[in-house]
């Protein structure tokens, strides 16, 4: 089951330090010494960009990997391993300017197995080029490239994690250049087990009477995951190769109540496997082709028992392939820029799902879906300050239930005279599809008063979003931000009035609206103390007139906090320190209310061994447990509440050994529709 609780994207505030400036006195006779003190910029702005040194932000922090690292970024918040981009309703992770089509789950495992070493820096795009082949906001994570004189260079790493079950995996990364080849590997083995608990409440109006059902669920999971990243080029033609093996996948649901005790068995039948390969070429006259070809499969058993007696059983299957061609083409024409292009992508999603014991019906389905667009755009700078980038997409979207077609405008602008006083405005629309197996409309059991239901009248929606941004010093960035989904989906728990039953089913809304403020502010002392303020200030409101039978129209005031800090004993100390604070005021999903959230983390970092080659980070992740929300839904009849008690507690041990002089690279992401999970 999916769970029907998403965190909605918060982030970053606070106030400003003063610098502290030495003069030095130089003799006219003799020059002894001289020390020039200067500050790296951290954000730099330019055609509606911020180029952000996040190298230089992360370097005493206890982080080793590029997932964790983004969450010390201006306006970015990594909660619990999902990245949000404050302003922002979504965010598409690329890497160094390339889009990869990952599934989520795959482009995060990836970020996360490639080392913060490898990282030049980051840009965020609140409003990106239509020429990036992305729709929206974006993180464009920019890698080192290795040269012959680098040679052969690399890191391995070996980790442990202890939350209620310990997990543990390594890391190997390696790079390599010869005259006009480069070559790069990460690969990743991780043995993981989780554990998360959901205590609910629902007091369930039916038949001229209320009837309270309690439960206790207990989810238990475990796999093998292999990820596997490979490219080789040679001058401007790019082999990249990206894939994720899943094996001995396994997961259980133990439901205890007043309905009596469940036990939900998952069982992946063979390893789920996700596999893309990409070719890539840049012309010397500006244009660029391109394509790839993905393949996911999966095939899932789930096994209801009440007690030992068998309920029912199901078998989840789905197949996809995934083709993908584009041709860019830029021009420069004096100090304009012209770009345009087109792309195409195919795609065949064949699901079944196959049942015993049971009335529900079975599918056997194939899904054809064709997106096919066209852009032109264009980029310039003038010499009193201003810079902007402007596109407009044609795109053309068709499946057996429907096709459309779609405008989809970006813009994005830079103001600025003096780099101490940096302005940015961006806009841009796009459309969001859902995923492939909720269209097909199956069904999944929890117990027998719990279900999940796909929703093959699902419509995908479009979404809207602009912002402001000032940027002051190169350090302290504000950002105004307006959000508006027209037809936006939610997952949420429904008391059917027919039945004791329980349903759990993405709809359609009317709209979402967000309007808000984030600030985020670094300071410091030294090398001593370095910290970093957010917060982020924002209205959500979320309508839908027709929530199954009834309609709602939901508000509230939201405020997000964290307060992050490092410390050093010496400037040129071995050992790192930190401790970070974050909060959530009550918020809301739908016609849901959720609790109020807090963690505090904190974590040491020491670097030994020659050239200090050698790091040992030792992290304790929401060191209270704190990190999970209560849901409560009170609205026309409707009585429920859940409780949600996952271990986000953790204690994290990390080795890392780099060779041949590997120092302080790179990935990217689509939305994930991928998985026959609901």
């Amino acid at each position: 089951m999916r769970k029907g609780i998403l965190f909605a994207s918060f982030i970053t505030f606070i106030s400003a330090v003063a610098q502290t400036e030495a003069t030095d006195t130089i003799s006219t006779r003799q020059l002894d010494e001289v020390v020039v003190k200067g500050e790296k910029p951290q954000v730099k702005g330019k055609d509606g960009i911020m180029v952000v040194d996040l190298p230089g932000i992360v370097k005493d922090k206890p982080v080793n990997n590029i997932l964790e690292a983004l969450g010390y970024m201006p306006g970015i918040t990594n909660n619990n391993g999902m990245i949000w981009l404050a302003g922002a309703s979504n965010v598409t992770i690329i890497l160094n300017g390339e889009l990869t089509n990952m599934p989520l789950q795959n482009l995060y495992q990836l970020l996360y197995n490639t080392p913060v070493d490898r990282l030049k820096n980051v840009e965020i795009m609140y409003s990106a080029p239509a020429k990036y082949h992305v729709n929206g906001a974006v993180i464009n994570v920019v890698l080192k490239t290795p040269t012959p004189l680098d040679g052969l260079q690399g890191q391995a790493r070996a980790g442990y994690n202890q939350a209620h079950y310990g997990s543990y995996g390594g890391v190997l990364a390696a790079t390599y250049a010869i005259k006009d080849w480069t070559f790069d590997l990460n690969y990743g083995l991780s043995r993981t087990k989780s554990w998360s608990r959901e205590e609910t409440w629902s007091n369930h109006l039916y038949d001229d009477g209320r009837t309270m059902i309690e439960d206790d669920m207990r989810r238990i999971g475990q796999n093998w995951s292999n990820t596997i990243f490979a490219s080789a080029s040679w001058k401007t033609l790019k082999l990249t190769y990206n894939g994720q093996i899943i094996s001995d996948s396994k997961s259980w649901g133990l439901s205890s109540g007043q309905l009596g005790n469940y036990t939900n068995a998952y069982n992946m039948l063979s390893p789920v496997g996700y596999h893309n390969i990409a070719l890539r070429y840049a012309a010397p006259f500006g244009m660029t082709v391109g394509g790839d070809y993905t393949r996911y499969s999966e095939n899932r058993s789930q096994s209801l028992f009440k007690d030992a007696d068998y309920l029912l059983g199901s078998e989840n299957r789905q197949a996809i392939d995934r083709w993908h061609v584009y041709v860019d083409q830029q021009h420069q024409l004096g100090q304009w820029q012209l770009n345009y292009g087109a792309e195409y992508q195919h795609s065949k999603d064949h699901s079944s799902q196959h049942y015993a014991m049971s009335d529900n019906p079975d599918f056997d389905d194939i899904l054809s879906e064709d997106v096919a667009s066209f852009y032109a755009g264009t980029q310039r700078s003038f010499d009193w300050g201003l810079s902007f980038n402007l596109s407009a997409k044609g795109e053309y979207y068709h499946n057996k239930y429907q096709h459309n077609w779609n405008f989809i405008p970006q813009f994005g602008a830079t103001y600025y005279k003096t780099p101490k006083s940096i302005f940015q405005l961006n806009f841009n629309t796009r459309r969001i599809y859902p995923s492939y197996w909720e269209l097909h409309g199956g069904t999944s059991h929890i117990n027998d008063y719990s279900t999940v239901i796909g929703n093959p009248a699902l419509q995908p929606y479009i979404q809207y979003d602009a912002q402001v941004n000032y940027i002051l010093r190169q350090k302290y960035v504000a950002t105004f931000y307006f959000q508006y989904g027209d037809k936006t989906t939610v997952q949420l728990p429904y008391q059917s009035p027919d039945a004791l039953n329980l349903i759990y089913q993405t709809i359609n809304m009317n709209y979402k609206r967000v309007v808000g403020l984030n600030l985020y502010a670094p300071f410091g002392v030294g090398y001593i103390w370095n910290a970093t303020a957010t917060a982020n200030v924002f209205n959500q409101r979320e309508k839908a007139d027709h929530f199954h039978d009834i309609g709602f129209d939901n508000s509230k005031w939201i405020f997000y906090g964290e307060f992050s800090n490092s410390f050093k004993f010496s400037q040129n100390c071995p050992v790192s320190l930190t401790v970070d604070f974050s909060y959530i005021s009550p918020s809301l999903q739908g016609i849901a209310d959720l609790s109020s959230i807090w963690k505090v983390e904190a974590g040491v970092k020491w670097q030994f061994g020659k050239n200090r080659c050698c790091e040992l980070d030792l992290k304790a992740d929401d060191i209270f447990n704190k990190w999970s929300p209560t849901m409560t839904i009170n609205h026309a009849g409707h009585d429920y509440r859940m409780k949600v008690r996952d271990m986000t507690r953790n204690l994290k041990l990390t080795f890392i050994w780099r060779f041949n002089g590997f120092m302080p690279k790179e990935t990217n992401i689509d939305t994930s529709r991928f998985g026959t999970g609901n």
